[in-house]
């Protein structure tokens, strides 16, 4: 069995969800040829993978939003990108029709959000399981103008699947298909090394992970100096400060492995890193957001199910960040933490159901 992933673009939230389904589909069928088609650098995947038995195809399958930065949207950039990727889906479309019919396996693809994966399963005659808490059509409309009508192609897409696998803080995607909810997507902390752990463990100040995503939010030295009764840790790839009370984790430790260390998290809304820090139950500091339609959804989620701080635009570059006052506590219940394996054992069933190895299933694929 191939089960071929189309994962979006846009940024490594997507990778970092798809990477813990595919971990899971792994550890379920570890028999099966599974492939992660992304243009996110391969040493990304890889870290976010670590297993063996993943191909990697680089392949652009969607722009998503083209970001200003971690914190704003570029409508007119959006549109070039998307007219230059509709001019180059074609033979993209070929060449992976083409390598998936030589690996003479039966398929199924996943897809995460792109719309091009549905006419890639069209021409392959494959099932098409959609994985997401939105989909473009709902992000592009807002915008209005051209992007109204990439929404409505988008939409068009989307339901020509056969099956949506509905991530939690979901935009309402409605596409007509049969779906399944799903708990926290995401992967478990890993152990870190001794040397690592050795530095945090001596640190007397509470910890706080910064991260903005893969685009990172440039932040002045001197608004980590104003906390110094706090110590952070930011991710190699982004922030790089000089500052006594701030440690740069080394590269393929990602910001889950040591949340287990840490009280809270400060960042921008995030489907992934909300996930990652709720698992580990630590408190979110939230910087706003209002260009994308999905962060009221995950806003909404933040208050039901996590202790947290919402701060402006204007209070983070101030470097007013609300931590010495106490989080705003969860109105509702943790949520599970099971979304991964819920996610692999519908894309097992639904594979098995579809090609013959458990036609008794009552899962609709």
């Amino acid at each position: 069995m191939l089960i071929y992933l189309c994962s979006s673009s846009h940024g490594f939230g997507h990778a970092a969800r798809d990477a813990a389904v595919l971990q899971w589909i792994h550890k379920l069928r570890p028999d099966w040829h599974l492939a992660f088609s992304s243009v996110v650098q391969e040493s990304v995947l890889r870290c976010l993978l670590a297993v063996d038995g993943v191909e990697l195809r680089r392949c652009r399958w969607d722009v998503g939003m083209v970001q200003q930065d971690a914190l704003g949207s570029d409508p007119l950039a959006t549109i070039h990108a998307l007219e230059e990727l509709e001019r180059q889906l074609p033979v993209q479309l070929d060449q992976e029709v083409s390598w998936i019919v030589d690996q003479g396996e039966p398929v199924l693809v996943l897809a995460d959000i792109p719309p091009a994966a549905a006419e890639l399963a069209k021409r392959l005659e494959v099932p098409l399981i959609w994985l997401s808490n939105f989909g473009w059509d709902e992000i592009y409309a807002p915008f209005g103008g051209p992007l109204k009508h990439k929404a409505e192609q988008a939409k068009e897409a989307y339901q020509q699947g056969d099956f949506l696998l509905r991530c939690p803080f979901d935009l309402s995607m409605g596409w007509g298909l049969p779906e399944a909810s799903l708990g926290l997507v995401c992967a478990s902390p890993r152990p870190i090394r001794q040397r690592l752990k050795d530095r945090i463990d001596a640190i007397e100040q509470p910890l706080v992970m910064v991260g903005f995503g893969g685009l990172g939010l440039s932040i002045d030295d001197e608004m980590f100096l104003r906390w110094p009764q706090f110590h952070f840790l930011v991710a190699s790839s982004g922030l790089n400060p000089e500052c006594s009370n701030v440690t740069v984790l080394p590269e393929g430790v990602r910001p889950l492995d040591v949340y287990p260390y840490c009280q809270r998290h400060l960042g921008k809304p995030g489907f992934s890193t909300f996930c990652e820090a709720m698992s580990q139950q630590v408190g979110l500091h939230v910087v706003e957001r209002r260009d994308f339609a999905e962060v009221p959804a995950l806003l909404s989620g933040l208050r039901r199910h996590a202790n947290h701080r919402l701060l402006s635009r204007q209070a983070f570059a101030a470097g007013d960040w609300k931590l010495d006052q106490p989080l705003h506590a969860a109105t509702d219940s943790p949520l599970p933490a099971n979304g991964a394996l819920q996610a692999a054992e519908h894309i097992v069933a639904c594979a098995e159901q579809r090609w013959g190895a458990d036609p008794a299933s009552d899962l609709i694929c």
